[in-house]
């Protein structure tokens, strides 16, 4: 499946390394003074820590564009300073590049698990460094701008990683997750207990879940899979009005005609219309004569295009 995040050839502007800033993470002063002639010399600026407590400090102060992470470290190991660095929202998307001399396949697995985006064993190429970061920063970008974008639609629309944790959300969403009081550990715990277990099922993209544990109804829909293994969902309030209702609310219509309206706008033929409302075509096409002539509109195109607009986020 393909992945709107993911395609590094939907940016038609060369990447380039300038004005990124990577925070490398590692005890040992000889490998930071490697790397940081490394990634200087290939024009990132390098923010550098010798520990985990020391990383997150500076994250949050200076947020950098990606992360390279020593997994072995005393007091906070990598993983862990990985998780505590996903925890807040302003990180969260950042991709972490682990670095260590281990290289069995439980801790490849334990660094993923725990938000890493990739896995490399020391020693470092700094080739192989470089070609992989300027992967995982083209998608970085790449999801900023579609983040951005989405952001823009209204669309109650948000991500979840591997382990069904919320990466990203618009406005819209978090709006909404704030009227049915769902709260933040609500979405980290019940949440994310029922999306893990439908997604083990493999659902389709457009297939629903209806949640519960919550009073008020909420229903998710799976858009897409994405190849930086999150998943992009969309959250539908199930106490929202309809559509019909929507447009009745806003327009100066009847019950009948903003039935018609809706379905005008969902691209229906007068027949169609009313084998649903099971009537005749010729009582839809009456109802739109009083729907042209109310919303002051000559054809059934511009009555869809005023009704489409209400029902953006239907």
């Amino acid at each position: 499946m393909t992945s709107p995040f993911s395609d590094p050839s939907r940016n038609s502007k060369p990447f380039t390394f300038e004005n990124q800033v990577v925070l490398v993470v590692d005890d040992s002063p000889e490998t930071l003074g490697m790397l940081n002639e490394a990634l200087e010399q290939a024009g990132l600026s390098v923010l550098v820590s010798l520990e985990g407590k020391q990383a997150i400090t500076i994250a949050q102060k200076m947020v950098p564009d990606i992360i390279l992470m020593d997994a072995v470290m005393p007091n906070l190991d990598g993983f862990e300073t990985c998780r505590q660095l996903k925890e807040n929202p302003k990180l969260a998307n950042i991709p972490i590049i682990f670095m260590t001399g281990l290289d069995d396949t439980e801790n490849t697995i334990k660094g993923l698990e725990a938000g890493g985006v990739d896995y490399l064993t020391k020693p470092i190429n700094p080739d192989e460094l470089i070609a992989r970061m300027r992967v995982h920063l083209t998608n970085a970008r790449l999801t900023s701008s579609a983040h951005i974008a989405l952001d823009s639609t209204g669309q109650h629309l948000f991500t979840v990683d591997i382990s069904a944790q919320i990466v990203w959300a618009t406005p819209q969403t978090e709006q909404l997750f704030e009227r049915a009081q769902a709260t933040k550990e609500w979405q980290q715990t019940k949440l994310a207990d029922q999306i893990v277990q439908w997604l083990s099922h493999q659902p389709q993209p457009g297939q629903l879940l209806h949640l519960h544990s919550i009073e008020h109804a909420l229903t998710v829909r799976l858009i897409e899979y994405s190849d930086n293994r999150e998943v992009l969902l969309k959250l539908i309030d199930g106490m929202a009005p309809s559509g019909e209702e929507k447009l009745k609310a806003a327009l100066p219509l009847t019950d009948r005609e903003s039935e018609v309206l809706y379905w005008i706008a969902k691209g229906k033929t007068n027949q169609e219309i009313g084998q649903i409302l099971d009537t005749s075509p010729r009582t839809i096409n009456k109802h739109l004569e009083q729907i042209f002539r109310k919303l002051e509109v000559a054809n059934r195109t511009s009555a869809a295009a005023i009704a489409i607009r209400l029902l953006a986020n239907d």
